[in-house]
């Protein structure tokens, strides 16, 4: 998946809408159009307006990117603002905003630009959607403020050492003048969580245990101990910078951070009483209309949570029939496909050791596996990224509650690569079978090559460099695996590509379930119950997925929603044009769009499949 943060990019790309406006910022423009309409230019400066509006209000944003350096150097001292007041005023400009934008006439503009102009409206309708709830006021649906994956509490620790750069004293300064805003941020959503709370939005009792058992285990961690701390004083020495960075980070979080910490993870814990059990949020109120919202988002389709559980059940049905077929002629006969896949995966034979020797072996294998599709990729793919990928391992300090993997983007300028983060607090949810699956689908050529090519693609404005829609990057994801058991990455591997199988049907089981959960008022063990029956995966891993679908309504159905609708335009266009199909057209033209939203990534395909015919 996604990292929560590259998630927030299109919250942020909202946030643009009502930015702070400020100091213009350099950028290249976009390169004309053959033939531009009389629009274009309107729409152009729209864009702009935007995109620099968001990277004054949002410091972590342009951190994010990579952009925080020479005249906009300041914001690399700042966090974001994450008051509900801050909150408001983005509601008020973004209205005011997305009015702007559907106000140019969409026939005045040239193909590209009609593409632009249907995402940021399809973008601007779909968030203001959420302004009728009473609680999850940020710009993508989640009910609440702070859970075991929401919350800058775990964020910003790995924001600060995965994302701001140390290279020199000021580097390190601004380090230390952000860690003294954490306090002021937590206390920020902690008060934004209570008005949750009195508008009838307290996670269930599950999210609340989770979130507050990370909590603990950062609390009882000895202060000099913590990431924040040894982060800083870590990357300054290895960059020689002379200075007491260690003792001043570790009193920053003993007198500000920690016990802002102290005061949110009281404040959540203090509703555990009326907490309850139920998982979906249904129970919400207008929760079912929340449900809906949240799949409108996630899916960027009008699908209900009938629909999604239906095409779910047959699509487990489907795949469960293709691997039962390699499961048999493995020798695997005996019981249904879940049980026999929990069973291979426990044989020691595929499971590398719990150490943390073993563990750096693994991420070796994996940047072996990547290293060897990436070679392949010339073959399918006309524009190639510039910007290298790297394996990383999730960081101890969140592992306990955050997904088996997931992308982090690179930064705009070059200054960092991309990377793909996996999960090794127990290897034992890591079979050696299933791990080329995760390198197609987080790197090469899933996520890795969607998002640095629309970044890397100077024909697009700035904001769709980094706008994007769940469907239209997960559902790519999942194409990336389909194609490379296409292209043979799995030949004389049979058990990777069960691998692969069971990858579709987890997230088809995904659709199942996240249905099931929201629609059809599924208990927590009734979703865990299912999925492991399912697939056979490890309780504990099941057990935070269906937990994490509990606190973002739609987004697990995201995935195959979209792999449904990537593969669908693939087959039309392949059927239509016959001999004149190019793979590398289709591909090209998918990825250039950016990221977008379904239907509009069906008449991006149509104009192209019409022009080559």
């Amino acid at each position: 998946m996604i990292d929560r943060r590259r998630l927030l990019m299109s919250a942020s790309a909202a946030a643009a809408f009502g930015g702070v406006a400020g100091q213009a910022l350099a950028q290249t423009a976009p390169a004309a159009a053959a033939s531009a309409g009389a629009g274009d230019a309107a729409l152009n400066a729209l864009m702009d307006k935007i995109f620099q509006e968001q990277l004054m209000s949002s410091p972590e944003f342009l951190t994010s990117l990579g952009l925080d350096k020479g005249p906009n150097a300041e914001a690399k001292a700042r966090l974001d603002d994450r008051s509900q007041a801050k909150i408001d005023a983005d509601k008020v400009k973004f209205r005011a905003a997305a009015a702007e934008a559907k106000a140019i006439d969409r026939d005045s503009l040239s193909p590209r630009s009609q593409v632009y102009h249907d995402t940021i409206n399809y973008f601007a309708d779909t968030v203001m959607m959420g302004y009728d709830f009473p609680y999850g006021g940020g710009f993508f649906p989640s009910p609440y403020t702070i859970s075991q994956l929401g919350g800058s509490y775990q964020s910003v620790p790995d924001f600060l050492d995965s994302q701001h750069s140390i290279d020199t004293a000021a580097d390190a300064e601004a380090y230390l003048s952000r860690l003294e805003q954490f306090g002021m941020a937590m206390d920020q959503e902690t008060a934004r969580m209570q008005a949750e709370f009195g508008a009838g939005a307290v996670p269930p009792d599950f999210v609340i245990d989770r979130a507050t058992g990370q909590m603990d285990g950062i609390l009882n961690t000895p202060t000099a101990e913590l990431t924040l701390v040894r982060s800083v004083a870590r990357r300054a020495e290895e960059k020689g910078i002379a200075g007491d960075w260690a003792a001043r980070a570790e009193r920053i979080a003993a007198d500000s951070v920690m016990p802002a910490l102290r005061r949110q993870r009281d404040t959540l814990f203090a509703q555990r009483p009326n907490a309850t059990h139920d998982a979906g949020c249904w129970r919400l109120p207008d929760g079912d209309a929340y449900y809906a919202y949240g799949l409108r988002y996630y899916t960027t389709t009008d699908m209900s949570g009938e629909d999604i559980h239906r095409m779910g059940l047959e699509q487990v049905a489907e795949l469960s029939s293709r691997a039962d077929a390699l499961l048999k002629a493995q020798g695997l006969s005996q019981g249904s496909v879940g049980a026999r896949i929990r069973e291979l995966s426990k044989d020691q034979r595929y499971v590398y050791p719990n150490t943390d020797a073993a563990k750096e072996e693994l991420l070796a294998d994996l940047n072996t596996q990547m290293r060897a599709v990436e070679a392949r990729m010339p073959e399918y793919f006309g524009r190639l990224p510039k910007s290298p990928v790297e394996v990383r391992r999730v960081p101890k300090d969140i592992e306990a509650g955050a997904p088996g993997g997931y992308y982090q983007s690179p930064a705009l300028d070059g200054s960092r690569p991309g990377a793909y983060y996996i999960n090794l607090r127990d290897t034992a949810e890591w079979p050696k079978w299933t791990l080329p699956t995760l390198t197609y689908h987080e790197a090469t050529p899933g996520h890795h090559f969607q998002i640095a090519l629309q970044q890397e693609n100077d024909a697009a404005p700035m904001l769709m460099k980094v706008l994007g829609f769940s469907a239209y990057s997960e559902g790519w994801g999942l194409y990336a695996e389909q194609l490379a058991d296409e292209i043979g990455m799995y030949e004389n591997d049979p058990l990777g590509q069960i691998g692969y199988l069971q990858s579709l049907m987890f997230r088809a089981a995904r659709l199942v379930v996240d249905s099931g959960l929201h629609h059809k008022r599924w208990s927590r063990e009734q979703g865990i119950r299912d999925m492991v029956e399912t697939l056979g995966d490890q309780e504990s891993a099941v057990t935070t997925e269906v937990e994490r679908y509990a606190v973002w309504p739609g987004q697990a159905s995201s995935y195959k929603v979209g792999h449904s609708e990537w593969v669908r335009l693939r087959e039309e266009a392949k059927a239509a044009l016959g001999d004149r199909f190019d793979i590398k057209g289709f591909h090209d033209t998918g990825l250039e769009a950016g990221g977008v939203p379904l239907t509009v990534l069906e008449r991006v395909i149509k104009d192209w499949q019409a022009g080559v015919a």
